[in-house]
Order: C-alpha cells, then structure tokens, then sequence
C-alpha cells in the first residue's frame, strides 16, 4: 500500500527540472507511504512513489521498479495477494527468471513483462493502482483494480498529462486547474460524493474500476470536452476495458449454483482463499469488528487460519443509540480475539471534522468517514494492515433500500403517474409537526411495535419520491439522492449522466433487486464505501484490506440466485448461514446499524457556529456556485426542529469546508 504520481511532460523539461516538478509531488503523499520514497526520470516523463512497506521491508521492494531488462518501469499502489502463485508460475514458463527480492511490486513487474498488462491483471487478485512506462514503446499505462479499491486520478495541467493517487499530489503540478467543474458539483449535489469518471476539478478524472488507459507517444493537448469513458479514444489516449462487471454478471446469470450445499461449500472456500491470501504480510495485521455479519465472519476465517489470536478493533461513542462496541466484544469474546474496544467522547469525534477536506482531497459527504477514520487510527496503534468486511452488503444483499424499495414501488405502480405525482404535492402540503404527533400517537398505543419518528419526515420523503419516480430505476436514484434537484442549488447547470445511466445486463430486466446491487457495485460502493476506506485508512498510513471483493468471491455471487441472498426478508442469508456454523445467531441477529454519529443535534449545538459561517449567504454564491435560498431555508427549518435535515446540511457544509480549504472564497 503506496501512492504513486507522475506526469507526461509536454514542456520539453531537462531531467533536473523534471525531478524538481515530481519531487513535490511525490512528498504530499507522505501519509500514504511513511516508509520510503523514489523518484524516477527520462525523457519526458516522471514517476513518482512513496511506500508503505508490507511486503519485503528491504530496498529490493522499493520503487518505482524497472523491470530485469530495464524496459519497463512501475510504480504500484496496493497488494498482489496471489503474487506467489504467480511467481510459481512465472518460474515453470520462465526457467531462467531470478528474483532481487520477494515483493509482489517485482512479480507483477515480472508478470507485465511475460505475459503483458491486461492478462496479468487478468490473472492477478489484488487491489491496486499503476502507472507503468513502457521505455522503448514511449507507452504510458495507467491501471485500477476491478471494484476501484484504490484511487487513480488522471487528467490535464495545462498542456501536461498528470496522475497520482490523490489530488493532492496533482495540485502540486504548477500548471493544475483549480476551478471547480460545476458538473462534477451537480453530482456531488445528489449523491454526496463526485461519481467517476469525474473529479470535483474541470480537466481531471478518475480513472474507472476495472480499466487501463493507454497513451502512445506525447499525450494530446488538451481534455476532451467530457470525461472519456472505456472503449473511446482522444488522439493517442484510449481507455479500454480489461475486467467487467457487466460480463460477470452475465457469466453468473447463465451458470447459477441452485443446490443450497453446493453454493455454501463453493462460498465458504472462496472467502477461506481470499482471507488466507489477505492475510499475507510482513507487518502486524488485524481486522475491523463491528460485531456485524460481514466484519464477524471475516474475523471468524481469520481465526481457522491464524496461530495466534485475532487482533480486533473497534470504536465505541458517548452517544448510546450510535455506539455498536456492546455486540463487537460479545463476538470477540466468543472468538478469542485479542479486542480493543476504543472510546471517543463527542469532542474528539468532532475534532476530525477540520481534517476531512485534506483528507479526501474533493467534497465528501458520507459522514461515517468520521468514526470510520477514529477506527484506524486506533488499529494503526497495533497494527499496519486490517482486514474489513466492505462489500458484503452490495455483493450479497444487505442494504434495507433492496426490501422494502420493490415493495414500495409494487404498491405504487398500479396509479398513473399523474395522480403520484399529486398525492406527492398534496401530502406535502400537511404541516410535519402533525404528522409526527400521529407518530408518536401510534407509539404510545402500540408500545410494542416497531416506533414510528418522526413520522414527519419519512412521509414528507416518500411524497417526494412520488413527485418524480416514473419506474423502478427512479426509485433507486431517489434512494440514493440526497438532493433530488440539483439544478435548483447551482445557478445555470444542467446536470450530467453517471454511470447509473449506463446499460445494466439485459437478463435483470426482471429483477429490480439485483438491478439495485449492480448499480450500488458501480457507483456507490468503489466512489463512497471503497472512497471513505482508503483515505480514512491512508490518511494515518494503515492498509485495509477487504476479502469481499476477490475477484473469485464476486464472481461466485454472481452465480447465486436471489433467494440466496434475500430470504424472507432477511439480507446476506448465504453469509449467514456461513456465518452461524462458527457464531451463535443470537450474537449477530439484531436491526442493521449504520456506522454512524449524532450529526443532527450537533449541528443545533456545538457545531451550529461553525455551520453558519459556511452557510453564508454570500459564501454559499462566491463563484456564482449556489443558489442561497434553497440552503437557507433547509439551514432554517433544521435549526427550529421542524425537519431533520442532517444529511442535506452535511452534503452542502462538506463542499463549502473544502471550497473554503482549496478555492479561498
């Protein structure tokens, strides 16, 4: 776990002057690699690296790394974890190989040089990001694993080809654009994070999960007018495809595993592989428990395969209705891990939010990033590696939006959009303060139930989600929009497509659940979940790792039929059941949590000062950005009680403490 930089230069700069440009590139990823770093020059290209040492502590693992003929160099952010098998079979296809080291850096350097970029990550299990230089082809290559574990920004300053890990490092570049691309925002806006191919900056984009952009000879002089996607070419730029989602997909639709024995036994081996793999390192190494299904059986696989007790770790609140520390001890003591438990007082917990801006590097604004960074920096106290149970819930069916999202919509369907449309309008015209009295009427009568609060706000929600769902695949943007208009905040934008527009597999036409997951695998989970990962976990130079996503066990849930993952109403049954032959259920079955913080009564207390600063009326229109009025009066009715407006506040407040941090309005 690195990050890595570098740029085609377009300047004709000398070699020391290229040092001097990299060099500071290369020094604002310090957090990402504590261990070391390297520079690497020639003619018109500059490569960057700094390292966090895993695998083989010594120099032999440093980079950037020129292959054994010196034609190739490399620099390599993430982990190889079957590297070994592919040195066995490097080794039988190259008799005359010799290795300088044992990192996975200098296998896949090998691995590129025999078999070529696409067939070895292909082959290849791993997270990862590269920048790779083909010296005698004056090649450039640019590669991210296949969920977009790791990040890859690429783009223009000026007239020059930049690339890093962080945006950071490409601000460096004294030529790099410092506008804020309103289309990029408009996005931001509804999702509360910059969707890729796109970046917050005009010029700069994120390099898609699963792809490798190419560039033969000088790069082109400019950016195209939008972001380029997979199978599309600018001058000597092309992006293409090695690994796909969609294909996958398919694969799996047409051979499903339906015998129930045969489906445990192939997914209990896969994640058994994946967490034996994972598990490799030369560092201490530990995992995330929540006391959840995904964290408690990657944990539970780690025990079968470890000598030594599990290190655990989590994070527990002052607040009571957040704090999930409880059912994390009662499953590490029931696998005889080594637990901390650490507590944090409200104070500390906001004492992070100054830090989110550089640690993100764009808007950000899923407000778990905060406990998420309070968990590893914990771990880093003990270890250097944890392992995390990300991508259970896309993979297999966890999020509450997969039940009751096509239950919703079944009982809605039927009445003509037109007449949605009004009873959206007319509910919202009944004042929430007594809808949320008949809430809590409900509550009291009905002690036993489920409680309804405030009734107010999840009424006046789904009448909006009236007003503007034509279909099912409305309903799942509207789930996962914050803001569901915002053309209504940005003055003079028309907002773009995402990859949400994209074509999904034709054989889940049928299946708006699945349609959901695929949708959350390529959009919500490599920019938000795998996002708030990697830079909470990079900001103070620890390395996650998530056994979910090998690329086996993707492939392997792909195969399983619905009913496998959503049973009666209960979500990662397959997980489950894995899970309960190694942790009793009566540990593990409660209501989902999120991994959250009570951000809704802060903004009334103690963070109200700092909210109201950024909501400025005339902060908020710098730039000719936002329109005030929308934001204002959200501001308002949050801070009178009358709605519960957490979420769209922390969205608007995030952009404005980064325009703050990075445009200095």
């Amino acid at each position: 776990m690195c990050g890595l930089t570098g740029f085609l230069d377009s300047e004709f700069l000398d070699l020391d002057n290229l040092r001097a440009r990299i060099q500071p590139m290369t020094d604002s990823l310090r957090r990402r690699g504590p261990d070391g770093d390297g520079i690497w020059v020639g003619e018109g290209v500059a490569l960057g690296h700094r390292r966090l040492a895993i695998l083989d502590l010594s120099e032999a693992g440093a980079q950037p790394m020129l292959s054994a003929s010196g034609r190739l160099v490399i620099s390599f952010n993430g982990e190889i974890y079957n590297h070994l098998d592919l040195r066995r079979q490097l080794k039988v296809e190259c008799s005359d190989i010799s290795w300088v080291g044992h990192s996975d850096t200098e296998t896949l350097l090998a691995a590129i040089a025999h078999w070529g970029l696409d067939k070895t990550l292909c082959r290849a299990s791993g997270m990862f990001a590269i920048a790779l230089w083909d010296r005698q082809e004056r090649k450039l290559l640019l590669a991210r694993d296949r969920m977009g574990e790791k990040p890859l920004y690429w783009g223009w300053a000026g007239r020059t080809l930049v690339f890093g890990s962080e945006l950071s490092a490409l601000r460096q570049h004294p030529n790099f654009p410092k506008q804020i691309c309103r289309s990029a925002t408009a996005q931001y806006l509804r999702f509360c994070y910059v969707p890729a191919p796109r970046s917050i900056h005009p010029g700069i984009f994120k390099l898609e999960p699963g792809c490798v952009l190419q560039v033969d000879g000088f790069p082109p002089a400019a950016p195209p007018d939008r972001p380029l996607r997979p199978g599309e070419r600018l001058e000597t730029l092309s992006i293409r495809r090695y690994w796909s989602l969609n294909d996958t997909i398919e694969s799996g639709v047409y051979a499903p595993i339906n015998n129930e024995k045969e489906a445990f036994s192939s997914l209990d081996a896969a994640l058994n592989r994946a967490v034996e793999r994972q598990m490799l390192a030369d560092v201490p190494l530990g995992a995330f428990l929540s006391g959840g299904v995904d964290s408690s059986l990657i944990v539970a696989l780690m025990k079968s395969q470890a000598a030594q007790p599990v290190q655990t770790f989590t994070v527990g609140f002052e607040e009571f209705d957040f704090d999930e520390s409880p059912h994390a001890k009662a499953v590490a003591r029931h696998l005889g891990t080594n637990h901390a438990e650490i507590f944090v007082t409200d104070y500390e917990t906001r004492d992070v939010i100054p830090e989110l801006p550089d640690l993100y590097g764009e808007p950000f604004a899923d407000s778990s990033q905060i406990p998420m960074h309070l968990i590893c920096r914990a771990a880093r106290q003990h270890v250097v590696v944890a392992l995390s149970g990300d991508g259970g819930d896309e993979l297999f069916g966890g999020y509450n939006r997969y039940f009751w999202g096509p239950n919703v919509w079944n009982r809605f369907e039927p009445i003509p959009f037109a007449l949605r449309r009004l009873m959206g309008v007319t509910i919202q015209t009944i004042p929430v303060a007594g809808l949320n009295s008949l809430g809590r009427l409900h509550n009291y009568f009905r002690p036993g139930t489920s409680e309804i609060s405030p009734l107010g706000d999840k009424v006046y929600r789904m009448a909006e989600r009236l007003r503007h769902v034509r279909n099912m695949d409305d309903l799942y943007c509207s789930l996962v929009s914050e803001w569901n208009t915002p053309s209504e905040l940005l003055l003079g934008i028309v907002e773009p497509k995402s990859q949400l527009d994209d074509p999904l597999p034709s054989s889940l036409d049928d299946d708006p659940i699945a349609r959901m997951m695929v949708q959350d695998m390529r959009s919500y989970l490599p920019d938000d979940i795998l996002c708030k990962v990697d830079r909470a976990a990079m900001g103070i130079s620890l390395e996650t790792r998530l056994p979910m996503l090998d690329h086996e066990v993707i492939a392997l849930s792909m195969r399983l039929p619905m009913d496998m993952k959503i049973r009666d109403g209960v979500g990662k049954w397959a997980l489950r059941k894995l899970l309960y032959q190694r942790v009793p259920q009566a540990l593990i079955d409660r209501p989902k949590a999120g991994f959250g913080i009570p951000m809704g009564l802060w903004l009334r207390g103690p963070l109200r000062e700092w909210a109201e600063n950024l909501l400025e009326p005339e902060k908020l229109a710098a730039d000719d950005l936002l329109n005030p009025l929308p934001i204002r009066r959200v501001w308002s009715e949050h801070l009178s009680g009358k709605r519960d407006w957490t979420y769209r506040l922390w969205n608007v407040l995030m952009l404005q403490a980064w325009r703050e941090k990075h445009c200095s309005f």
